[in-house]
């Protein structure tokens, strides 16, 4: 492996002068934008990390506009999971690394925790509108939602709060021991507090999803001709993880209020709700009364997790800031994630199911690990063996995340298409480029 050394301290890619504060507010969040991102003339940068964005960018794409024709690359219907269910953990884990670059200088930490409020609000805001029913259907030239009705949790509102979550441990929960670091035992030392955060967070889940017991609930779903729908869900359980019974769904129906959550669940792709499982299809004859509840995949008990996602990418960004060996970054890179991967396929072995939905341990391990290991991996090619040119695509990507993110996965690209017609609204850009219906 090369000895060549990148010393990688802001999150532009450079080093930073003693007391200097950074902050990148499109990295911090995902986005990757090209201001968070340029370095400085004649200094390395880290391209890995856009690249590892820009990837998974690309694989969100991939899944979204295949997943309906290959389901087995599509969304889990529940337990196990499938290429698309890494997506999203990737995202956190990518926002964690790039979080132990912007605030590894803090001068001010009140300052810093205004600044990271604010940037979490306004991401939080943006996916309120962009993901809470504001934007309708690309064939449906309308807009504006019901506040009444309006979906409070989704993808960016998530990034948000782990953002926030993480951005604050950073801040507050980093050592204030600023002298180097030799070993993996003074790396632990300095940011122990974070990880106990992240145990309690573990602990906390669990202890409330196993724990916490789960009465009746009922719900009415009303159709298009106004004809309503009454169902009672039979549950009275505890530690229940199945779609209807479980602590997660509960919550958010006791918090947020069913009507507030998502309303086209992963869980109709389940053969007890379709008869096209793994896809979708109509509703067998004997489906369960919950196969037509909202729930929301993105929802506060499963955020907790979430937020694991993304401290763990952190303490994969702290080894970059610290140790600044290929050689070094690569052991301390393969290890815990091996360790992570071994972990969760333990679990799941032991009847601990992968879940996104759920986003419980198991998964949470081996999403974390399998980030870790292809950040890993993406890093040897790109930084170390400098395989740039052939990427350039994904690091371009990986710049503009957000961008792309909410043009392509928000549908805000084909709405725009799709208002401009010729004549009768069905005679539009998407229809000219056999997109539209």
């Amino acid at each position: 492996m090369s000895a060549a050394k990148i010393v990688v301290h802001g999150c532009a890619g450079r080093e930073l002068r003693e007391g200097e504060e950074e902050h990148c507010p499109d990295v911090e969040a995902g986005s990757g934008a090209v201001s968070a991102q340029e370095a400085a003339p004649g200094r390395e940068r880290l391209v890995s990390l856009d690249v590892f964005r820009g990837i998974t960018v690309a694989l969100m794409i991939i899944v979204d506009d295949v997943g309906g024709l290959v389901p087995k690359i599509s969304h889990s219907p529940w337990d196990g999971v499938t290429l698309a269910d890494f997506v999203f953990p990737f995202f956190l884990f990518a926002v964690g690394v790039s979080l132990a670059f912007a605030y590894k200088r803090r001068s001010d930490r009140v300052s810093a925790t205004k600044k990271a409020i604010l940037r979490a609000t306004k991401l939080f805001l943006t996916g309120l509108l962009l993901q809470g029913g504001f934007l309708h259907n690309i064939h449906d030239l309308t807009y504006g939602v019901d506040i009444s009705k309006i979906r409070l949790m989704g993808v960016l509102q998530r990034i948000a709060v782990s953002y926030l979550v993480v951005a604050l441990c950073e801040i507050w929960l980093s050592g204030g021991d600023e002298g180097g670091i030799g070993s993996g035992y003074t790396i632990i030392r300095k940011y122990r507090l974070q990880m106990f955060a992240g145990i309690f967070l573990m602990a906390t889940y669990t202890m409330i999803l196993y724990g916490l017991h789960v009465p009746d609930w009922e719900y009415d779903i009303t159709s298009p001709d106004s004809t309503t729908k009454h169902f009672v869900v039979a549950c009275d359980v505890r530690g229940h993880t199945g779609p209807g019974c479980n602590a997660v769904g509960m919550i958010d129906r006791s918090v947020l209020g069913i009507q507030h959550l998502y309303t086209r669940p992963v869980y109709l792709k389940t053969e007890w709700c379709s008869i096209d499982s793994p896809g979708n299809g109509p509703l067998p004859s004997d489906a369960p009364a919950w196969c037509e509840a909202p729930f929301d995949p993105e929802g506060l008990l499963s955020s907790l997790m979430a937020i694991v996602t993304c401290l763990i990418g952190l303490q994969f960004g702290h080894v970059i800031v610290h140790f600044k060996g290929h050689d070094e970054r690569m052991v301390r890179w393969s290890i815990p994630a091996l360790s992570l991967l071994a972990l969760g396929f333990t679990l799941n072995l032991f009847g601990m199911h992968m879940n996104k939905s759920l986003y419980n341990l198991s998964y949470t391990y081996v999403t974390g690990g399998a980030a870790g290991l292809f950040f890993a991996g993406v890093y040897l090619l790109v930084d170390v063996y400098g395989y740039k040119r052939p990427i350039l695509p994904m690091e371009w990507m990986g710049k503009h995340a957000l961008m792309i993110f909410v043009l392509v996965a928000c549908n805000v690209a084909p709405i725009l298409l799709q208002g401009l017609y010729w004549r009768v609204p069905n005679n539009s850009l998407l229809k000219l480029i056999g997109a539209g219906g």
